[in-house]
């Protein structure tokens, strides 16, 4: 049994209590000649996922669309069939084909709310595979498209609102870059609830809102990367999928691309190299003219990785001519906020990483030696010392990993990160088991860095 998030979030929007929805819900039944006597702890049952007997489950429709000033369907508190895109348990998953906007406006305010009330089994829930993780892309990249994203609601949302959200996703990313994404997740989804929930929920015209959108959209993906970095793949994805929703409604295809990047990185993670490789093949079709170089350098490199490891190489080695064709293509200032993740020495450390895949060491050392030799911030660092330390070992260059190693160590401590601490982890057993001079003093100061539960 799933506790009913969008039930809840509904109920935290109407501003009712417990007890008070329970008794406008016996008032409701009286009025069909229903002898209800439903209290608090009724209502509670429903949360945790109990489902009402009866026309009960008509009757919160009712209640609650009274409210809040709009007809709520089953599916939109949560008490659609079992299975169904509206169910409690797929909030914030994403809008149903054909429902509206603001039925996935519901769905996504209430998987925030549910995150920010620290929901064990959002953070414990896997990915998906397969036909659910296309789908979405899929639905943003074809037809049909929001004709109008107006919305009447309660508090009126002007430019001044859009900036403030474009000024958190800043925040927040420098924030994650700074500390890691487990130490980041928690303020930007409580940010989500508090200010971001009850914008969406306002009154705009359709530019403006398309606008408030891609705020959104931007800030919903920054929550992602967050839950990525913190081992939450399930809520990753969720939060991906709610971006991607939220760039097709502002009209912006790249921001769309950007997001698509994401699960392209999400799905090189989990192994799924092929999937990898299609939805990077989605994002560069769809966005066409409106995709940047930074980023169609960034999707070419993670494709020549995905291909790598599927063993294609001369796949790989065309990926990686056009990640470095479009890397030469990036100018300073021309490139939206999103896309700053692809600094200089990224695609280089990208394809080491492919060409480590084919075995081809020596060209992948070149590589991983420029981008170490590219000024980064740290957490960026971290990953391109991994690499240049997983090479150095490779070639027999004991003593120039460990100074690599003993840098990456330095530079992880003060990062809630679980990927970092992968590559800690990876390193740390790379160097002990090659048992080359320093190795044992190096693994002790990353044991240092790892002391800290997170």
């Amino acid at each position: 049994m799933q506790p009913n998030a969008l039930l809840d979030a509904l109920l935290a929007e109407a501003g009712m209590s417990h007890a008070g929805f329970a008794a406008h819900v016996n008032q409701a039944g009286r009025s069909r000649g229903l002898a209800l006597r439903y209290e608090h702890t009724a209502v509670a049952r429903w949360l945790k996922g109990q489902r009402p007997r009866g026309h009960v489950p008509d009757l919160l429709c009712e209640v609650l669309g009274s409210r809040l000033r709009r007809p709520l369907s089953l599916d939109d508190i949560g008490l659609g069939l079992p299975g169904s895109a509206g169910a409690a348990g797929d909030a914030g998953q994403g809008s149903p084909p054909g429902s509206p906007l603001g039925g996935f406006v519901d769905r996504a305010t209430a998987l925030w709310r549910a995150d920010g009330q620290a929901r064990p089994q959002l953070l414990a829930a896997g990915a998906v595979c397969g036909t659910p993780a296309v789908i979405p892309v899929w639905e943003w990249e074809n037809p049909p498209e929001d004709a109008d994203v107006s919305r009447s609601g309660p508090t009126p949302v002007g430019p001044e609102h859009i900036e403030i959200l474009r000024a958190a996703r800043v925040h927040y990313e420098l924030m994650y870059r700074r500390a890691g994404g487990v130490a980041t997740r928690e303020r930007v989804v409580r940010f989500l609830g508090s200010e971001t929930a009850p914008l969406l929920r306002g009154s705009y015209p359709d530019t403006l809102g398309r606008g408030l959108y891609r705020a959104t959209g931007s800030l919903v993906a920054v929550a992602g990367i967050c839950a990525y970095d913190s081992d939450a793949h399930g809520l990753a994805q969720r939060y991906f999928h709610q971006a991607l929703r939220l760039a097709k409604a502002s009209g912006d295809r790249g921001l769309g691309a950007y997001v698509i990047a994401l699960l392209v990185n999400q799905s090189l993670h989990l192994g799924e190299f092929r999937q990898a490789v299609a939805f990077a093949e989605a994002a560069l079709r769809a966005a066409g003219r409106h995709i940047t170089p930074a980023l169609s350098a960034d999707l070419h490199a993670m494709q020549a990785k995905a291909y790598a490891r599927l063993g294609d190489g001369s796949a790989a080695l065309e990926c990686i001519r056009r990640a470095e064709a479009a890397a030469e293509r990036i100018r300073p200032g021309s490139e939206p906020d999103e896309t700053g993740y692809v600094q200089p020495g990224l695609v280089n450390v990208q394809v080491a990483e492919a060409l480590l895949g084919l075995g081809e060491l020596d060209a992948a050392y070149e590589q991983a030696t420029a981008a170490v030799d590219t000024p980064a911030h740290d957490r960026g660092r971290v990953h391109r010392l991994a690499i240049l330390c997983n090479i150095q070992l490779r070639q027999g260059e004991a003593d120039g990993a460990v100074v690599a190693a003993t840098e990456m160590a330095e530079r992880a401590r003060g990062m809630e990160s679980l990927r970092l601490r992968d590559r800690l982890r990876a390193v740390r057993e790379q160097l002990l088991t090659s048992g080359c001079a320093g190795a044992q003093e190096t693994a002790h100061l990353i044991d240092g860095a790892l002391r800290v539960p997170l």
